[in-house]
């Protein structure tokens, strides 16, 4: 059963960890303590598309405790669907993912509240800003870039942290706007002894990530952050903004795809001689494989995901800062900063 509109999403007032959900959640509660656990226990999520990562990063958030999730898909299972999204079965091809998908999660892990909605207008700007400002965080998944960018804008103005992540055949990203985000992490500079200590960092939002310039970075640290995978994926998103929302599934394809790379690599004052410019061969995988999904892949980088989720809602250790890159094809991954101090 899907959720209405006409019912938004209200955040549960919060509630104190139980002595059976303590004994369920004993091993992550040592490992973050039980104030953390607490954090999670009343958190609300957001996910926006049940794909692959979304799969992933579902059944660990869920499996780690949150407090509620709601997932927004409009979409019907299709037979694709079925070699990376666990949640569905044959019989499901043809309903709708968060409908076919739901008491499975749910079976996941009884005490987190699971909700369902289907609407597309859900989307738009002010139904979507309304639902925005009854959960803790925002995660979006396989999703297009001019979409993300005003998500984050809405998440914003409702001063809530986004998430966003995805797969393109055997790349990944992770972006992250985790606004001013304070978390608590060990110190051990003073010597033997171990103390907490509060970091805060400002993340810059999409919009602003996307105008970063590599001028300022060494040669060999530019070749360290693979650079190729992030321009790869910028690209893709560029080329989906121009073709309104379609990936590349051609090799006719190759030739516009890498002059929309090459043109945010200039654009990006990139070091030529660290990186001169973007491979033919990965241009020439990608617009036969973008469109695809690969069940390692996702599960990588639904796995990172939703590890960083818990991370923010936790506030222990620092998150990842703030655009993500995993590789698969040499199974390596990278985090640029971008636009951040």
């Amino acid at each position: 059963m899907s959720m209405s509109l006409d019912e938004p999403a209200s955040k549960p007032a919060p509630v104190e960890i139980t002595e059976d959900e303590a004994a369920l959640y004993d091993r992550q509660i040592r490992l973050w303590g039980l104030e953390a656990q607490q954090r999670m226990r009343n958190g609300t999520i957001l996910v926006v598309n049940l794909r692959g990562v979304a799969t992933e990063t579902i059944k660990n958030i869920v499996l780690a405790g949150i407090g509620k999730l709601i997932i927004l898909d409009c979409e019907d299972v299709a037979v694709e669907d079925l070699g990376v999204g666990f949640f569905f079965r044959d019989e499901d091809v043809g309903k709708k993912r968060v409908d076919a998908a739901k008491s499975r999660i749910e079976s996941l892990n009884p005490l987190v509240a699971v909700e369902a909605m289907t609407s597309p207008t859900a989307l738009e700007r002010e139904e979507f800003d309304a639902l925005v400002q009854g959960v803790d965080l925002v995660c979006i998944t396989d999703s297009e870039r001019d979409f993300l960018v005003r998500a984050n804008e809405a998440c914003r103005r409702a001063k809530k942290p986004l998430y966003a992540g995805g797969s393109y055949g055997l790349l990944g990203y992770i972006f992250c706007d985790l606004l001013e985000h304070e978390y608590i992490t060990s110190d051990r500079s003073g010597g033997k002894q171990e103390k907490d200590v509060k970091v805060t960092v400002s993340y810059s939002p999409l919009r602003e990530a996307l105008k970063h310039r590599w001028s300022g970075v060494p040669r060999r640290q530019t070749k360290n952050l693979n650079p190729a995978a992030v321009f790869i994926i910028l690209a893709l998103w560029e080329f989906q903004s121009i073709r309104q929302g379609h990936l590349p599934d051609d090799p006719i394809y190759a030739d516009e795809l890498e002059a929309i790379a090459n043109s945010l690599i200039a654009r990006a004052e990139v070091n030529k001689e660290a990186f001169p410019g973007i491979p033919r061969a990965l241009v020439e995988t990608m617009v036969t494989t973008a469109m695809h999904e690969f069940a390692p892949v996702c599960a990588v980088v639904g796995g990172m995901l939703a590890q960083d989720i818990l991370k923010a809602l936790g506030v222990r250790e620092a998150p990842l800062a703030n655009f993500f890159t995993f590789d698969g094809s040499t199974g390596g991954g990278n985090v640029v900063r971008m636009s951040m101090a």
